[in-house]
């Protein structure tokens, strides 16, 4: 069995690096042809990609994210970690990590997703 739970603070400040993590149980990370994908839901808005990471470590980011977001490995704890930094209140957001089986996965053929956790960005 897949599973995949998500952890991390659920309020962050702006300014700071907003850091989650989503651990894999059942499931090699480094699988072919595993892509771990993280992506955001805006309250009252529709899913946004963030970036996702291959089995293999390569990284890919939608235009809005590339500048603040990395994704990564931890293949040690079987964990995929999401860092974005110099946050704002435009962050509040539900995050989800979900695997997917190729680069070119939509939303719909995401197979796994984490159970989600609500950050919410305030002073």
């Amino acid at each position: 069995q897949v599973q995949l739970r998500q952890s991390g603070p659920g309020l962050v400040k702006p300014s700071q690096t907003l850091s989650l993590t989503c651990t894999v149980s059942g499931d090699p990370i480094t699988t072919i042809p595993d892509h771990w994908n993280w992506v955001r839901q805006p309250p009252g808005k529709g899913m946004e990609w963030i970036g996702r990471i291959s089995y293999n470590g390569i990284t890919a980011y939608s235009p809005s994210f590339k500048s603040r977001a990395s994704i990564s490995l931890d293949t040690s704890r079987n964990r995929i970690t999401l860092e974005m930094t110099a946050v704002t209140p435009e962050d509040t957001a539900v995050y989800y990590c979900a695997r997917a089986p190729s680069s070119n996965s939509g939303f719909a053929e995401y197979e796994y997703w984490g159970q989600g956790t609500q950050v919410t960005v305030s002073s």
